[in-house]
């Protein structure tokens, strides 16, 4: 895979936390050696597996997921390298010392570091380890070490807590996809192939000068998330029961090859484990191990531990909740001749007197001309604004109505507020064009805020107010065309959204 990070991401900012080795490094190095099957003299970088065994078994040591030292070392290292061609350590202008990118200072062993591959694992590892513990860090659900995204704010703190590392752009509130910890999360979901939760920060939980070196002050201190987050996939046992995330293939030896598929299971499937992980057979780029498992028929072979997952057993039925009877549209058939149950999220908007559908339409339905609501058609920027003002700027727009001043009194009152229109009161060309999901959220989140914002800052708003059920802004959309009935949902939200704001 492509390097994300700019060149093994310099020296890891680990200030005076220092490494205390004893004379039992060595017992414990030839021990993680020998059980992978690394000569610890060979100064050339191992094959995929070996580097794989020789990470997984020094993270599983110190009690930290594997997923994350893994991660940590592609994104500092890149391929997990250590070595260069000549058999050299890799050491960086800013003395980063290999695969974990260690810093030279007082209390590290800088020749052993270059030479011994394993003890810079096991000092990187170390590392990762003590800024778990900080007490000066944020936890998040409570810190369980097996929790993936528990990890965030230790990862953080490999790097540095500096202002380039904030989860968010203080000036903006927008989610910084630059920081360091944000890429190692992204290479965990990349070589593991996991779905990580996303863990959703405020500008206000941090505090700091992006014109200083001084840390981030960190201002919230304990996260509690209503989700749940992601357990390491390393801690499965011979004879525990586990469930499927999606439809893995049972494989007949441990890699991906296309001769080897047993069997495709199913999603939410239970299998068992029978007996402990191992590592690909070929020098693949994935981080992932694979389980022999068993199905209910007897079947057996091999799965990645991405599409594994826990079974709780000590989980309850969910209460059977009562249905509430459906409820009487038939005033919303009778008043529009085409109302559906596609026009059924327009009905907020309608009882608030901002849908007010066309009267005397044609319809080809009845042969006749009716009041139509129209849902399924495309929602243009005046149609937009109109709507809008008609909930946010009521009086206003209600007295440009009383002269006909239509588009112009829309128009009017969108400069008045400085939002970023592409129609105006003299070029109307684009006031009848489609409005997308980007520019509705822009212009929404400029009138909140007072000036004109980016897209990407307004799609931001929308996603941490829960404007919007999109996750991210990936998903989004915010090149798709809006329609008609999609409107109501968000103002509505919208509405929510500022009621809770006073």
């Amino acid at each position: 895979m492509k390097k994300i990070f700019k060149p093994l991401l310099g020296a890891i900012a680990i200030g005076v936390i220092t490494l205390s080795i004893n004379n039992d490094h060595n017992v414990f190095a030839n021990d993680i050696a020998d059980a992978c099957g690394y000569d610890v003299t060979s100064k050339v970088n191992p094959a995929n597996p070996t580097m794989n065994c020789l990470l997984t078994k020094t993270a599983l040591e110190f009690d930290v997921p594997p997923e994350i030292v893994k991660a940590v070392a592609e994104g500092e290292s890149g391929n997990w390298r250590h070595f260069d061609n000549n058999g050299e350590a890799i050491v960086t202008t800013d003395n980063g010392i290999g695969l974990m990118q260690i810093t030279n200072q007082a209390g590290y062993l800088e020749e052993r570091l270059k030479n011994d591959l394993v003890y810079n694992i096991e000092a990187g590892v170390k590392i990762l380890d003590g800024m778990y513990d900080r007490p000066d860090l944020p936890k998040i659900n409570g810190g369980h070490r097996d929790e993936l995204e528990s990890w965030y704010f230790a990862v953080m703190a490999y790097n540095g807590t500096k202002p380039v590392n904030s989860p968010i752009k203080q000036a903006t509130g927008e989610r910084n996809t630059k920081a360091y910890q944000e890429k190692v999360f992204g290479l965990v979901e990349d070589y593991e192939l996991i779905d990580l939760q996303e863990l959703r920060f405020t500008n206000e939980d941090f505090q700091y000068d992006s014109n200083s070196g001084e840390n981030i002050k960190f201002l919230e201190m304990n996260y509690n998330f209503d989700k749940p987050l992601t357990k390491s996939k390393y801690s499965f046992e011979k004879g525990q029961k586990v469930r499927t995330t999606t439809t893995p293939k049972i494989r007949t030896s441990p890699t991906t090859s296309v001769n080897n598929v047993k069997y495709t299971l199913n999603k939410g499937e239970e299998i068992t484990i029978t007996g402990p992980f191992v590592y690909d057979e070929m020098a693949t780029v994935n981080h992932f191990v694979w389980y022999p498992v068993k199905r209910s028929d007897g079947t057996e072979g091999y799965v990645a531990s991405s599409y594994l997952d826990y079974v709780d057993s000590t989980l309850t039925p969910a209460p059977v909740t009562p249905v509430d009877p459906k409820p009487d549209y038939s005033q919303y058939y009778k008043k529009y001749a085409d109302f559906s149950s596609a026009a059924e999220d327009m009905i907020w908007a309608i009882d608030k007197g901002l849908i007010q559908g066309y009267s005397n339409e044609w319809y080809a339905k009845t042969n006749k001309k009716e009041t139509l609501l129209k849902p399924n058609s495309p929602l243009t920027e005046y149609h937009f604004l109109k709507i809008f003002f008609r909930y946010a700027e009521k009086d206003a727009l209600a007295s440009y109505e009383e002269m006909s001043l239509w588009k112009d009194g829309v128009y009017h009152i969108a400069e008045k507020y400085n939002l970023p229109v592409l129609g105006s009161e003299k070029s109307k060309a684009k006031a009848d064009e489609g409005i997308k999901r980007g520019k509705l959220a822009q212009l929404m989140a400029s009138y909140y805020y007072g000036k004109t914002v980016s897209e990407e800052t307004a799609i931001q708003f929308f996603i941490k107010n829960s404007l919007t059920v999109k996750p991210n802004v990936k998903e989004f959309g915010r090149g798709d065309t809006l329609t008609r009935k999609q409107i109501s949902s968000f103002i509505q939200r919208y509405d929510a959204f500022v009621s809770n704001q006073k």
